[in-house]
Formats: structure tokens, sequence, C-alpha cells
């Protein structure tokens, strides 16, 4: 398998082709891979701890299970979450003679740091430049096949990583950008929606996450963050408002488990499934007769 270690950022794949290629060739190369991706959206937010890999694997899973064929990129290198949320932290990256085989959840393609780390504790001390270039790697070098849609979990803020995915990857479908209602979090996501705009990438859509708790007793909702700042935000940024996720005590211990909510019959999962919905008809716009594999 290529290598993709905790001390070197050297590869054999830089070895076999004879010297590292110049960001015109890498361009080319990652092209060459995401021409046979459909659609390639990417999940961002301005600051961490709002649940934007709870909504890459949530969305995922629901594509998924609509009969689209999809892929999962986790990007978030120093904290790679997605195989933990997806039940699949025993697997390993492989090389097969088309590049690295990315790890299958059920349907869905995975690649992510954590599954190559040799421990699930071992912590990714690594400079920008190294982390750029595993980034490269999952793009260029992984074997995504053909797809519908890559779902691509951006490390939170705007600047190299993030920056380096939307400069590599071509013809990008856009960006959701994952939100929670307090300000503090709604200041993060104004850069990042300007970021992607900057871009001259689409925004999708925005998601509000933590938007009140449903009382597991009365079933009421608690609005303990408030709620509302993500339609308000999407209002006066002109970008579309995808919806709002409540906070369910069902959430946590799911994606403890290695479960999505999406597949449930929580308040969550009615919600998110509406995001889904939503999402679709922003890419489609009046496709209503596109199907997945076409």
């Amino acid at each position: 398998m290529t290598q993709m270690t905790e001390q070197s950022n050297k590869c054999d794949a830089c070895a076999e082709r004879g010297s590292c290629k110049d960001q015109s060739e890498e361009k080319e190369y990652a092209a060459l891979r995401m021409a046979r991706i459909k659609h390639k959206l990417i999940i961002a937010s301005g600051k961490g701890g709002v649940g934007k890999s709870t909504v890459s694997v949530n969305l995922a899973k629901a594509l998924q299970a609509k009969g689209f064929r999809v892929g999962l990129l986790d990007a978030d290198i120093t904290g790679p979450d997605i195989p933990k949320l997806l039940g699949i932290e025993d697997r390993k990256l492989m090389q097969g003679p088309e590049g690295i085989e990315p790890a299958a959840a059920g349907q869905i393609k995975v690649a992510s740091m954590a599954l190559v780390l040799s421990s699930p504790d071992s912590a990714v001390v690594w400079r920008g430049p190294m982390k750029m270039a595993a980034i490269k790697q999952f793009i260029q070098d992984v074997n995504w096949g053909s797809l519908d849609f890559l779902i691509i979990d951006l490390p939170p803020g705007t600047s190299d990583e993030p920056l380096s995915v939307l400069q590599l990857i071509p013809d990008l479908a856009g960006a959701i950008i994952v939100t929670t209602p307090q300000e503090v979090s709604l200041l993060d996501s104004r850069k990042a929606v300007n970021m992607v705009k900057s871009m001259k990438l689409p925004v999708l859509g925005i998601v509000e996450n933590m938007s009140g708790l449903i009382c597991p007793h009365c079933k009421e909702t608690i609005n303990i963050f408030s709620t509302g700042g993500g339609r308000r935000m999407a209002e006066e940024m002109d970008v579309p408002f995808l919806g709002a996720i409540p906070i369910d005590s069902e959430v946590s211990s799911l994606g403890d488990q290695g479960e999505t909510f999406v597949e449930t019959k929580t308040a969550a999962g009615e919600s998110f499934r509406r995001i889904v919905d939503r999402l679709l008809e922003e890419i489609h716009g009046s496709e209503q007769s596109y199907l997945a594999g076409d």
C-alpha cells in the first residue's frame, strides 16, 4: 500500500512517479480520479464542535439509502472521526492494483486517516505541508471508482486544509455549511460561507445543528442554545437554508455505537431526511427524473 505513516510524508507513489508533481500536474491527476464522480460535495464549518462530521455521515447514509453510489472522504487529518461514527474503526486502507482501496461501511466507500493509524489514540503531530500531502493522497490515489456522490468532511476553519481541497478537486458541486444557533458559531459560519463564495463555488445550503433540545420525557422543545440563527444567517447572506436538526438524546448514543440517526424515527432523523430532500432539490433543480447510476 502507498505509505502514509505517522513518521514520514514520503510515499511510494512519489518514488514510482519519479518526482513530486507540480500544482498543474496534481490537478490533472486529481481530475482523472474525480471524473468518475458526478457530484462532489464539501461539508464545512467555521469552527469545530458543531456536528459537521455527524452531518457528513448521516448525509452519506441517507443518499446511499436512496440508491446512490456514495463515497465519504474524511479530510480532517488530525481529528478523523468518520470511522468511529460509522462503526468501522477496525478497518484499514489497503493497496490495490488501481491505488489505495477505500474501506467499506456497508455500501459506502470511506477514506480516513483513522484507517491508517496504528491505534485510535495515535496523534497526528504534523505541520501543514504534511497534512496537505495526506489530503492530496486521499484525492489522487484512492480508487473511488464510479460514484454519484463524494461527501468531503472538511476540517473546521478557512485556512490551509479546506483551501487545499477546494483548489485541488475540480467541478465541486458546492458546499454545505453546518452551524449551531449561537452567535459565536454563526459569526464563524459566515466566514465559511464567504470562503466558499470567494472560491466561486455555490453554497448549497446552511444546516442548523443542535437547534433546540427535544425533551426525552414530554417531547417538548427546549431552546437551550436558542434557535433560528441559521435561517436568519442564510437569509442575510442570500444562500439556501436546508433545515434544522434538534438535539436528540439518541443521536449521541447512536454515534458512539457507529450507527446513524437518519435511519431512525426520531425527531432528528425526520428533520434530517427533509434536509436531504431539500439538498437534492438544490442540486438537481427541477430534474425530478434524476436516477442514481444514470
